[in-house]
């Protein structure tokens, strides 16, 4: 499958606050449902942010040293900040099928396997969000986040990888509400990977990825062995 003509791909290069882009992917997650924009895949980062999902409990904010939005996505507490990659997708699953689980489904392996152009081998975890691997000091590990939301079957949000942040601006929150395991990032694990080289990665894998969104599918949960 190729990508669709009608499908735009943004890369940013500078940070977006994060409240402007979420202002501005509703906007668009609107016009996609009014058929008066194309679908969108957004690439880029943000300045320090904490961001609260609908699920988000307070006492999981502990140290708000950043701005506290709140996001509208399903999922908790979540940060936000330079050297995280983030990826929003804005797609019309009219088109596709109307599978929410498979396409959050289909968007975790996305992740998972141009984690593994890098080198780290990225599971999912039966009953915790997000992707997982191996970190630094052998436990398992958070290294990218998980969280979407649909309206009229169009999906906005999406996910973060960490690439490169400062993983101690994860101690303001009990990230996505998972006290027991860390965070880790590529360059913790010793793999220096740039936002473009990432991107790149990503986006060679984009035609896989939206062929998952063609077929409704209960997903198979994958867990370490």
């Amino acid at each position: 499958m190729t990508v669709p003509d009608t499908l735009e791909i943004v890369r940013e290069t500078a940070q977006v606050p994060y409240r402007p882009a979420l202002e501005a992917m509703a906007v668009r997650n609107a016009a996609i449902a009014d058929g008066t924009a194309p679908e969108l895949i957004w690439l880029l980062e943000h300045p320090p942010v904490y961001t609260a999902g609908t699920s988000a409990d307070r006492a999981e904010l502990l140290d708000p040293r950043f701005e506290v939005v709140e996001a509208g996505r399903g999922g908790r507490y979540t940060y936000h900040g330079p050297g995280q990659r983030i990826g929003y997708a804005l797609l019309d699953l009219r088109q596709r099928a109307r599978d929410v689980r498979g396409f959050v489904h289909a968007v975790e392996g996305w992740v998972i396997d141009t984690l593994a152009d890098f080198g780290v081998a990225a599971w999912r975890a039966e009953g915790r969000i997000g992707i997982w691997c191996a970190g630094a000091d052998g436990r398992e590990a958070k290294i990218g986040a998980i969280g979407v939301r649909i309206r009229r079957w169009v999906t906005m949000h999406g996910f973060s990888v960490n690439l490169s942040p400062d993983l101690s601006h994860f101690g303001g929150i009990v990230p996505c509400g998972i006290e027991e395991f860390g965070v880790t990032s590529l360059k913790d694990l010793g793999r220096e990977v740039s936002s473009a080289q990432w991107d790149e990665a990503l986006l060679a894998r984009l035609p896989a990825f939206l062929a998952k969104l063609d077929v409704a599918c209960p997903p198979v949960v994958e867990t370490k062995e």
